[in-house]
């Protein structure tokens, strides 16, 4: 009824190696993803470099391991593993279901002024994370809100931008 010491020493690498498999898959394809959605994206003439790219994407997947060993590390102040996953997500998710609200709902609302909005909202309520003590459920209205209102005051505050076609027009 008991394995012998070295079968149970190579099962418990085999579930390491596992583990460490799919984690490294997991870090490969957000470095991956982030640097052809953003790098790429942000900067046209690295299409022609893959040398580069390769670099950078090395680079973006360590940042990534990084963001993934800060979350472990947050994670043990939880209760628990649901909590954490919770909290963290409070934090963002309010501030997502503002951007969609507005997308959705406030068409005369530009592009721009919608991401200075949340760039804004997210920092309220990850100020009012770290200062204030409330519970964690309210952080998704308090995002939702801010992300919808700063839209609204940003867009009538803020010059409006001539359309392309428009300046093409004349």
């Amino acid at each position: 009824s008991e394995l012998p010491h070295g079968t149970i020493g190579l099962l418990v690498a085999v579930m390491f190696a596992a583990a460490l498999s799919s984690k490294a898959a997991e870090l490969a394809a957000l470095g991956t993803t982030t640097t052809i959605d953003l790098w790429r994206h942000f900067r046209p003439l690295a299409a022609a470099d893959e040398g580069r790219n390769v670099r950078v994407a090395r680079r973006f997947t360590a940042m990534w391991g990084v963001v993934a060993v800060a979350f472990a590390l947050f994670a043990g102040f939880a209760e628990n593993l649901i909590e954490a996953i919770n909290i963290l997500g409070s934090i963002f998710y309010g501030v997502l279901l503002g951007l969609f609200l507005v997308a959705f709902f406030l068409r005369r609302v530009g592009g721009s002024t919608v991401f200075f909005a949340a760039v804004a909202a997210e920092a309220l309520v990850i100020v009012m994370y770290f200062s204030l003590n409330i519970g964690y459920l309210w952080y998704n209205i308090i995002g939702c809100a801010a992300c919808v209102t700063f839209s609204l005051v940003l867009q009538a505050v803020l010059p409006p931008r001539v359309r392309a076609d428009e300046v093409r027009a004349r």
